[in-house]
């Protein structure tokens, strides 16, 4: 009986243990992100050619979306983002990287199922 009793206390504490863990946070904000896409709001919107100051915004987003919940995390808030442009270009969003020269695999769209 000692033994069942001991055995369920070490249960409870691992589970206890279990709850208390937190689990892992993106690093990245979307009030991050959104400051560093807003140089790129006159190429998204019919602009010739990407700003450096936009490029280095788009540099910084896949320097801090390392993992993949920051990846998702980037994505959505891109998602909100774009939806915050009423006259977005989407080829121009989708070349946006390609412009930079950044590899940059986090679309920027408002259809952008970020869960992939």
């Amino acid at each position: 009986m000692k033994g069942v009793v001991i055995s369920m206390v070490v249960v409870l504490a691992m589970i206890m243990m279990v709850m208390m863990i937190k689990p892992s946070e993106a690093a990245v904000s979307c009030p991050e992100v959104d400051s560093s896409v807003a140089p790129c709001v006159a190429y998204l919107t019919g602009g010739a050619t990407p700003s450096a100051a936009c490029c280095a915004g788009v540099t910084k987003i896949t320097n801090i979306a390392k993992t993949i919940d920051d990846k998702r995390a980037a994505c959505e808030c891109l998602k909100i983002a774009a939806t915050r442009i009423p006259n977005i270009n989407q080829d121009a969003a989708s070349a946006l990287p390609q412009k930079c020269g950044v590899p940059f695999n986090i679309p920027i769209s408002k259809n952008t199922n970020c869960a992939k």
